[in-house]
């Protein structure tokens, strides 16, 4: 049976289509349906053109970068290689899942989120007599616009020094390259959390040893994060942020010594606190500094591109100076389902 793959032609036009990426247009030639039942069913298009010109990506016998550019059209495939490693290194311990509520794509730079902040009465769930007017919430877009940022890393080798490098290795640095650029993503939204994103929508403050948090200042006792617990009703704490010093003092509590939590981080490498939250460490979090949030209803998390290369320059082998960048931005959505407890 003849397949499409085969002879597909290959251009750096493929990547140049608004609105779809260079798999998405090789999909939409090359339909990865039609290989239903066959020995290339569950590769993707792109994966069906790495196989058309024998080249393999990784593993102990992946080929050497140079095997991309032994034709114009299988030149083509470096750009995409590139993205998809560097994907795969900000998909690595990637924290943004586990605190965005929602992500949203959108084509552009300036973003407009929408906001429903309701009083207290709003939260109550009172009982609506007959033919009475139902209470309302309130849902409206926010007065100041999201900036979204690129963000991104210059890839600077020179085809020559990297030609002869085995893909797999080659890979690791691209994967490390990913990761610098989702961190720059975690600090955009951790700034968000606490700061707000321009509507003046911060994350309420608290300090240990003062208001509602008991406890002395400079410490972190079992006591006080039952405090800081408290203060998200009608949220729910479920995902705790917090620096190194604050996971030491977490690590130390004796209750969070439990057997069965204990239990737990050996069986499957997870740490949860005492209160149930899911425990997220990260140096992105200042120093001394715990940050609470009901994942749920805390953030936005608005993507304007996913991961973009200079296709150029890659397929003409000019890999110094190429840049890799991906474009994101936060929006704050419930100013309370996230709060900041300093220690």
């Amino acid at each position: 049976m003849a397949y499409r793959f085969d002879n597909l032609k290959l251009d750096k036009g493929m990547y140049g289509q608004s609105g779809r990426s260079f798999t998405q247009v090789l999909e939409a030639e090359d339909p990865s349906e039609h290989y239903r039942g066959s020995a290339l069913e569950g590769l993707d298009a792109y994966q069906r053109q790495l196989k058309r010109f024998d080249i393999k990506v990784k593993g102990a016998g992946s080929d050497v970068v140079e095997k991309f550019f032994r034709t114009a059209d299988s030149a083509v495939l470096f750009p995409e290689y590139v993205a998809r490693a560097v994907r795969q290194g900000m998909e690595e311990s990637n924290l943004l899942p586990h605190i965005a509520a929602a992500v949203t794509s959108f084509d552009g730079m300036d973003y407009r989120s929408i906001c429903s902040v309701p009083g207290k009465s709003d939260k109550e769930l009172r009982r609506v007599e007959e033919g009475a007017e139902l209470p309302q919430t309130q849902i409206r877009t926010r007065e100041n616009l999201v900036r979204l940022h690129k963000r991104g890393r210059l890839l600077v080798a020179s085809y020559e020094a990297v030609r002869w490098q085995r893909l797999d290795l080659f890979s690791v640095a691209l994967r490390q390259i990913g990761a610098y650029i989702n961190r720059m993503h975690l600090e955009d939204a951790i700034d968000v959390l606490i700061n707000g994103d321009g509507n003046s929508n911060a994350a309420p403050q608290h300090q240990v040893g003062r208001g509602a948090i008991g406890g002395t200042a400079g410490s972190l006792t079992y006591s006080d994060l039952v405090d800081f617990w408290a203060q998200f009703d009608p949220y729910e704490m479920n995902t705790l942020l917090v620096s190194g010093d604050v996971m030491r003092k977490l690590l130390n509590m004796e209750e969070f010594r439990n057997p069965l939590t204990g239990l737990n981080f050996q069986g499957t490498g997870r740490l949860t606190a005492p209160l149930g939250a899911t425990l997220l460490r990260t140096s992105a979090v200042g120093g001394g500094t715990l940050i609470g949030l009901d994942k749920h209803y805390a953030l936005e998390m608005v993507q304007g591109s996913d991961v973009t290369v200079e296709y150029d320059k890659l397929v003409d082998r000019q890999l110094e100076r190429a840049a890799i960048t991906s474009i994101s931005g936060f929006a704050k959505l419930f100013p309370e389902a996230a709060q900041v407890l300093k220690v």
